[in-house]
């Protein structure tokens, strides 16, 4: 246990695909259908985004992309709505989807004593609940402005890239964090500078450019297998019509879904 002769250390966690078997905005689909606030046509691209996201990971482009989706899907949106929204699938769509050992290695870590951090690209208004009832000492999602109680669609802080490893440091000067003696996880190679702003780097679940430069640098690679919610939530997916998908394509869609259930099928056999 940490003494006045131990180093402070925290243990800094990636959420989506991290901790969480899918990602955690998407959870949120058919409660944002359920209240008229995702479109058909708009819940084709997030539809597929998000296969595309899960079977091949995110480059900068696609961060990009997303972010952009982000922006244009809050706009107008009731603060308070999506607080319900977000509450209602708590406990029944998004805490199911969590990796059991992502779990366990969380308490884990706080058993140690050490601060554990979700630092999320996802929206802090999900980040922060997840967080919370994973029992994060703190949580830093993406922000988004509001006004009169409505989302302008303007993305205050967008907490991907470089600026993970910002709030690190940030968070180390703040708390007193010895990030030479602190532990982080991702699977995501758009995570690379908040893994390298740690001593104690860990791919989880990483994707092809992370797990090849885990094993260049030697650092430890988790596989975790998906929770049963995750195949669960994945045949939820509605596969939409070619009207609907617009200039997505529907066989684009069936495809990457189609592609994603291999992918999960396959982790679940895997030790």
């Amino acid at each position: 246990m940490p003494s006045d002769t131990v180093p402070r250390a925290a243990a800094f966690f990636d959420l989506d695909k991290t901790v969480l078997a899918a990602s955690s905005t998407f959870a949120l689909g058919r409660g944002l259908r359920r209240r008229g606030l995702l479109p058909p046509r708009t819940a084709a691209r997030s539809a597929y985004a998000h296969a595309t996201y899960m079977l091949r990971g995110a480059d900068h482009l696609q961060m990009e992309r997303m972010r952009e989706l982000l922006s244009e899907l809050v706009t107008g949106w009731d603060t308070a709505v999506v607080r319900d929204v977000v509450e209602e699938a708590l406990e029944d769509v998004i805490v199911p989807l969590v990796y059991p050992e992502a779990a366990e290695l969380l308490r884990w870590h706080a058993e140690f004593g050490r601060d554990v951090v979700v630092v999320s690209s996802g929206a802090q208004e999900v980040v922060g609940p997840v967080g919370d009832r994973l029992g994060a000492t703190l949580t830093v999602g993406s922000t988004m402005e509001v006004v009169d109680d409505r989302y302008t669609g303007r993305i205050e802080r967008y907490t991907y890239g470089p600026e993970k490893a910002a709030v690190l440091r940030r968070l180390a000067d703040e708390r007193g964090y010895d990030l030479a003696a602190s532990y982080a996880y991702s699977d995501s190679m758009t995570d690379l500078p908040m893994l390298e702003a740690v001593g104690r780097p860990h791919a989880v679940n990483p994707d092809r450019q992370l797990a090849a430069h885990a094993e260049t640098a030697g650092w430890p690679v988790l596989e975790l297998v998906p929770p049963p919610a995750a195949a669960r939530s994945l045949a939820a997916v509605p596969v939409p019509s070619p009207v609907a998908v617009g200039t997505v394509g529907a066989v684009g869609v069936a495809t990457a879904t189609a592609g994603l259930g291999w992918y999960l099928a396959r982790r679940r056999r895997r030790p």
